[in-house]
């Protein structure tokens, strides 16, 4: 119940959560109705950078969510070019990341990073089609164990300003393994092949937890 209430904090939350108590004891100095406004921003700087554990399926035949989120978009494109698969085929899954999500990004699958490339870009809204392409960005390209390209794409949002990479080249991952994570609201877009999709558009996804796909 305890974790539940106070979940464990992501360490890229620590500083924010000093400038925000800080600011509040400023506040209150002022009047305690500014306070209890500074204490109510505090409170959603604790849960936005929260790090609940996750219950994990461990099974090879599926994909995981790697981020907390509603699902946009289910659908078939080409792939990323900035991997060089612009003519070949993938489904791909886009999540959205609202300002009250949890945002660390976990792995679809167990494999091996293969590759991970930064994209500088803008911050327009992450909802939007043109963020898979205009927007600040990071890819990850992993070979899950039944030898299939699985691609996660960090894509930062409206006011996202960094994007967190927690893992390298080469890396061995778990399924739901964290990757990563995006501050202040975001998306994820995973492109896979052979696997069959189980989400439809508008559904809420938990990282490490939803199956986004089967073999």
């Amino acid at each position: 119940m305890f974790s539940k209430i106070f979940p464990k904090l992501h360490s890229e939350g620590y500083k924010f959560i000093v400038i925000a108590v800080v600011l509040t004891i400023i506040l209150y100095s002022f009047s305690s109705f500014l306070g209890l406004i500074g204490l109510v921003l505090s409170v959603w700087v604790y849960y936005f950078f929260r790090d609940p554990e996750r219950i994990i399926i461990n099974d090879n035949n599926y994909l995981v969510s790697p981020a907390d989120g509603e699902v946009i978009k289910v659908e078939e494109v080409d792939g990323p070019k900035e991997f060089g698969l612009e003519n070949k085929r993938f489904n791909k899954i886009s999540i959205f990341m609202n300002v009250f999500d949890c945002h660390v990004n976990r792995s679809p699958c167990k494999g091996k990073i293969e590759e991970i490339l930064y994209k500088p870009g803008k911050f327009v809204n992450a909802s939007l089609d043109k963020a898979s392409e205009d927007n600040e960005r990071n890819y990850y390209k992993i070979k899950d164990v039944h030898e299939n390209e699985i691609i996660v794409v960090q894509i930062a949002g409206l006011i996202a300003r960094r994007i967190v990479c927690e893992s390298n080249k080469n890396q061995e991952l778990s399924q739901g393994e964290r990757i990563g994570m995006i501050r202040f609201g975001s998306r994820a877009d995973v492109y896979y092949e052979n696997y069959q999709p189980l989400v439809k558009v508008g559904q809420k996804a938990i990282s490490g937890e939803t199956l986004l796909a089967k073999k």
